[in-house]
């Protein structure tokens, strides 16, 4: 089973350059999450990891940065799961 499928989406938030961002539940905890899709295909974790946000998001873990709860690849395709914040959604597009 991949890990995407432990999340239910509801609703898109928004589209960026990079990639859209979507809203998530967790099926079974029910807590909410955001999650960016990346519009380029990734076709290793060593390209994941150069990746400038992923270099970010690991420095920063302030209260007002959004946090990355885990990064998932599934056919090439890569995400970000992000707490979800009504107020920090814009960081992420």
């Amino acid at each position: 089973a991949n890990n995407m499928e432990k999340y239910k989406i509801l609703k898109t938030l928004g589209d960026g350059t990079y990639g859209s961002v979507v809203k998530a539940i967790n099926i079974s905890t029910n807590e909410e999450f955001a999650i960016k899709k990346m519009k380029k295909k990734f076709y290793s974790w060593e390209e994941c990891m150069a990746l400038r946000e992923i270099k970010s998001l690991r420095k920063l873990n302030n209260s007002n940065i959004v946090k990355l709860k885990e990064v998932i690849r599934v056919n090439d395709d890569l995400y970000f799961v992000f707490e979800y914040m009504e107020q920090n959604i814009y960081q992420l597009m």
